[in-house]
């Protein structure tokens, strides 16, 4: 498990993929740490780099990690920057390892898709600016208050104060809502 965690991670950056697919077939980025690999020839590491690429949807993930990762469930970084994709799909909430999620850059537009990374238990990295939800007058305490265990988000750390405020909007808002509700 050590030897997994600390591998180099597998870079599959800069590489024109459209589908996730596409990646299969290619070689990983050399480093500075040399990729390590199981004796099926799979990569000691918990890291996978997708970003700079122009993949617009998350379809094959699963298969994807397992196709390059020796631990697939110890996934923990997973670089999808600089794509096309316009949803945070259901299926990066079944990386129950995950810890740092790189979304910048992409064509998010519905803010509420955020709530669904709750369920990471791991979660404590993420990145969406770059994003059409970061025009939103609410994003910042919209994705603090809906991925409390934050640590950094867009690559700044999150306060305390932030903490308390986006706990302070959500309640607020949820107050909103359901007075909404009862009025129809």
């Amino acid at each position: 498990m050590d030897q997994i965690m600390h591998g180099a991670p597998v870079d599959l950056s800069f590489r024109s993929l459209s589908r996730l697919t596409d990646a299969w077939t290619e070689t990983p980025c050399s480093s500075l740490r040399p990729l390590k690999k199981n004796s099926e020839r799979k990569y000691l590491s918990c890291s996978l780099r997708l970003s700079n690429n122009s993949i617009t949807d998350l379809c094959d993930l699963h298969q994807t990690v397992c196709h390059f990762l020796a631990e697939p469930s110890h996934l923990a970084w997973l670089d999808l920057s600089f794509n096309k994709l316009s949803h945070i799909e259901q299926v990066l909430c079944e990386l129950p390892g995950l810890r740092v999620l790189y979304l910048h850059g992409n064509s998010i537009y519905t803010l509420s898709e955020v709530d669904r990374l709750g369920v990471l238990p791991h979660l404590h990295s993420i990145t969406l600016h770059g994003n059409p939800i970061e025009t939103n007058k609410t994003y910042r305490n919209r994705v603090i208050s809906a991925l409390p265990r934050l640590k950094t988000m867009d690559f700044s750390g999150v306060t305390q104060q932030e903490r308390v405020l986006a706990k302070l909007w959500h309640q607020s808002n949820t107050r909103c809502r359901n007075s909404r509700k009862s009025l129809h």
